[in-house]
C-alpha cells in the first residue's frame, strides 16, 4: 500500500465507529479498489433470520467510500443503487469488492460486488460519488 493511501484508510477507519461494529476487515486497498469481508452476526439479521438488507447495504457503501477516498480527495455519496441476489445468513463470511470505473474532476463510478465464501454473488452495488476539492488528509 502506497503511504499516502494506507494513511488515508487509518484517517477514515480511526473515526469509523460504524464500520468498527459492523466488524469490517481491509483484505486489500489501493487508489480506486478496496476488498473487504466481514461475518454476518445475530445482531445484523431481520425478522426472517437473513441478512438485513441494511446490513449489506452499508458494507458496501463503506467499500466504495473508502475506494472513492483512496485518491485523497473527500467524495460523498451521489447516487447508489443495490441488487439483491441471494440471503445472506448467520456465520455466513461475505467479501465486497470495490472497483473504480471511472474518475473524473467532479465525480466517480464504481462497480461493487458482494459474494459469499463459495464465491457466489450476493449481491451488487453501483456507485456515483462526488469528489470536493476538500482533502482527506489535513
Amino acid at each position: 500500500m502506497h503511504n499516502d493511501t494506507s494513511l488515508i484508510l487509518k484517517t477514515m477507519l480511526d473515526n469509523d465507529n460504524f464500520s468498527h461494529w459492523m466488524g469490517l476487515e481491509i483484505d486489500e486497498y489501493r487508489e480506486g479498489y478496496c476488498k473487504l469481508h466481514f461475518t454476518i452476526r445475530n445482531e445484523m439479521l431481520n425478522g426472517f433470520g437473513i441478512a438485513h438488507g441494511g446490513i449489506m447495504f452499508s458494507a458496501a457503501d463503506s467499500a466504495f467510500a473508502f475506494a472513492c477516498n483512496s485518491h485523497g480527495r473527500i467524495s460523498v455519496a451521489l447516487d447508489v443503487h443495490i441488487s439483491f441476489m441471494r440471503a445472506g445468513k448467520p456465520g455466513d463470511v461475505i467479501s465486497i469488492e470495490a472497483k473504480e470505473i471511472h474518475t473524473g474532476n467532479k465525480t466517480s463510478f464504481y462497480d461493487i460486488t458482494l459474494s459469499n465464501a463459495e464465491g457466489q454473488v450476493m449481491a451488487v452495488f453501483k456507485g456515483t460519488a462526488y469528489r470536493t476539492s476538500e482533502k482527506v488528509l489535513k
